[in-house]
């Protein structure tokens, strides 16, 4: 009795952190659907006129369309590059491995505001500021460290017996790889491409030193809407990209499942 009676307390104070954790996402969606000119809460009218607005914003979709493709373009080569990197690292474990490990995720260990800087020196000198090859490097610089960690994780906690099995029964390193390893990885590289895309989509930082007038991203194009004006506007895309968050988690339960993908 005295511990079902510990427990509520803790029930409680749970709930009310994860409410006011998720407050400011909740009070977006009313502000979303606000009639009035500028953010303001609680709304004194009701109206949709703000998606309407968004939808006729030349500057919003273009940039979410650079996004978008920005985000899938930057998940694909991360994988390609940092899936047979993991094998590298985990399996064969020659003396350039930690060498090799510590060099791909070092992006992490620096400041954003620093590591863009830096990408502005080196790009302005090769003219690749304001180019969207530009945003793709920068944004594989934090994504790939991510895809890195997530598949040297999940490489290294696979049982190698069923490699070593298909190896004794005649299997070619890569067939082995092929048709062992990569489907035993799935659920790492699922969690890989969430979270490669995810980085890559909400990117600002970087982003902002890269881009250009006739090229930017959707959390840039944000960032210079909330410079000039606070207006509803802001809210109704905020909660568009929830949606697609939530999209992307509910793509990544159906397939693999969360507690496999992310729970070890």
């Amino acid at each position: 009795m005295e511990a079902n009676e510990t427990s509520v307390p803790m029930k409680i104070v749970v709930a009310v952190l994860f409410l006011f954790l998720l407050a400011p996402v909740i009070l977006v969606v009313p502000i979303s659907f606000s009639g009035e000119q500028i953010l303001s809460f609680p709304p004194e009218s009701w109206s949709l006129r703000w998606y309407a607005a968004l939808a006729d914003n030349p500057k919003m979709i273009s940039a979410f369309w650079t996004s978008l493709m920005l985000g899938a373009i930057v998940t694909l080569i991360s994988l390609a590059v940092a899936i047979p990197a993991a094998y590298v690292i985990v399996r064969m474990r020659t003396m350039g491995s930690t060498f090799l490990y510590n060099l791909f995720t070092a992006p992490l260990l620096l400041p954003t505001i620093v590591l863009g800087l830096a990408i502005l020196i080196v790009f302005a000198s090769i003219g690749f500021l304001g180019t969207f090859t530009g945003l793709v490097i920068g944004h594989l610089v934090i994504t790939l460290p991510y895809a890195l960690r997530v598949l040297a994780t999940t490489l290294g906690n696979l049982n190698l017996s069923c490699e070593e099995a298909a190896s004794t029964l005649g299997g070619r390193p890569l067939t082995v790889f092929r048709r062992v390893t990569l489907p035993m990885m799935a659920p790492g590289i699922v969690a890989a491409t969430a979270l490669c895309f995810l980085v890559s989509f909400d990117e600002v930082v970087i982003t902002l030193f890269l881009t250009g007038p006739r090229l930017t991203t959707l959390p840039v194009e944000l960032f210079h809407h909330v410079e000039s004006r606070a207006d509803p506007l802001v809210a109704s895309v905020s909660v568009l990209l929830i949606l697609l968050t939530l999209a992307v988690v509910m793509i990544v339960d159906r397939t693999v499942g969360l507690s496999k993908t992310f729970v070890k």
